[in-house]
């Protein structure tokens, strides 16, 4: 009997801390995508974004205080804009927003929440052999401008 509450015990060990790996290394790769473009990182753009990504929004129009769809951005002009950023010295205000909120972490995708300085972005992950890699992004732009 000792040995299969051993067992058991061991069992739920190994699961946990496997949960807290993921989730630590879904984290890491939502905070590399923040700090990307935060500071024009593209190392950081390249290991957690795949080259496929897919990520569209929604931009507060000025004029008409209207939502409307601001096109998608690619791999591609994500690399673009953060060599911008660096070019230009445009880097993000100290203290802007950079929350991460994982929602969901299954065998080989994962959602999360991120919280920037241009709004909020909803992120799904795929499990890339020991590593995760942002897929697909859904955005909206704050609510105040």
């Amino acid at each position: 009997m000792k040995q299969i509450i051993s067992t058991v015990l061991l069992c739920l060990v190994i699961t946990f801390a496997s949960a807290q790996e993921a989730r630590a290394k879904v984290e890491a790769a939502c905070l590399d995508y923040i700090e990307g473009f935060y500071e024009g990182d593209t190392s950081k753009l390249i290991r957690s974004i795949k080259p496929s990504l897919y990520k569209s929004g929604y931009w507060k129009n000025k004029n008409t205080g209207k939502y409307e769809p601001d096109g998608q951005m690619t791999f591609q002009q994500a690399i673009d804009y953060a060599k911008r950023v660096m070019a230009k010295k445009n880097f993000a205000k100290a203290g802007a927003p950079k929350k991460v909120e994982v929602l969901d972490i299954m065998h080989s995708v994962a959602a999360a929440k991120v919280t920037a300085w241009w709004g909020v972005d909803y992120i799904l992950l795929s499990r890339q052999g020991d590593k995760w890699m942002i897929e697909e992004v859904l955005w909206e732009g704050p609510l105040e401008m």
